[in-house]
């Protein structure tokens, strides 16, 4: 074994130890719930727009990207575009031509105008509409027909019916050894009297309770957790579906 193997079977035995060690987890766990009290996500933005997320997701998402090297990520849910331009700079960065494809129900005028007016925008690609409605569908198939490797992310609305939806929908869009990425898994394993304000999901109804409907019946995809052991702070635990077949 050479030091190269050496370092990366070492990194292998280490994510398994933080995966079995239920104390640091909790840990890990508290610090989240504790930290979105403060809208710790808030805090950070990629080459000028909020992203709105925690950084350890987007070094996964990085990882993921390099490995896979898609020429199209199709995500729902836009809000300011910090992760379609994080997405679409890595993208350029790999080089080829691949786009990002955002997809919101309601894409803001000040947020499309900066998102637009953006150098990576020439990796973007704008849809507005819900992302479960046919005509969105339809629009989304189109253009992945065109395309070889693809990835999926899923951030918009996080009832369990939405996201079910959206996993009948976008997941067999992934493909073989991509990722289909579900956000807001954490919702589940949230204190049960979180105050989640106006909005209907909660523990019960939320995108982990989707995910492992959806696992029940699809044998495509297995959920990676070695990414959740190594990340240990995150909002998609069980969230990150690696397409097998």
């Amino acid at each position: 074994m050479n030091e190269v193997e050496k370092f990366e079977a070492d990194k292998i035995k280490n994510i398994a130890a933080l995966g079995a060690d239920k104390e640091i987890v909790k840990k890990g766990l508290d610090f989240l719930v504790s930290s979105a009290k403060l809208k710790y996500s808030y805090n950070f933005s990629w080459m000028g727009r909020p992203i709105i997320a925690y950084p350890q997701d987007m070094i996964a998402m990085q990882e993921l990207i390099w490995e896979v090297k898609p020429d199209l990520i199709i995500e729902t849910g836009v809000a300011h575009g910090g992760s379609i331009v994080y997405y679409a700079s890595l993208l350029e960065l790999i080089g080829g031509d691949g786009l990002v494809l955002g997809i919101d129900i309601d894409i803001r005028k000040h947020n499309r105008d900066l998102i637009e007016a953006h150098p990576m925008m020439k990796r973007i690609k704008l849809l507005e509409g819900s992302s479960v409605s046919n005509e969105i569908v339809s629009q989304v198939k189109e253009i992945a027909s065109k395309k070889k490797k693809i990835m999926v992310c899923l951030d918009s609305n996080h009832t369990h019916e939405h996201v079910s939806e959206e996993l009948k929908n976008y997941a067999p869009l992934t493909s073989v050894d991509s990722y289909c990425v579900i956000f807001d898994t954490v919702v589940e394993d949230m204190p049960k009297d979180w105050d989640w304000g106006v909005r209907s999901w909660g523990v019960g109804n939320n995108p982990k309770t989707a995910v492992f409907e959806y696992l029940k019946t699809n044998s495509n995809f297995e959920i990676n957790k070695s990414i959740d052991n190594k990340l240990l702070i995150s909002v998609a635990p069980d969230g990150f579906l690696k397409r097998i077949k």
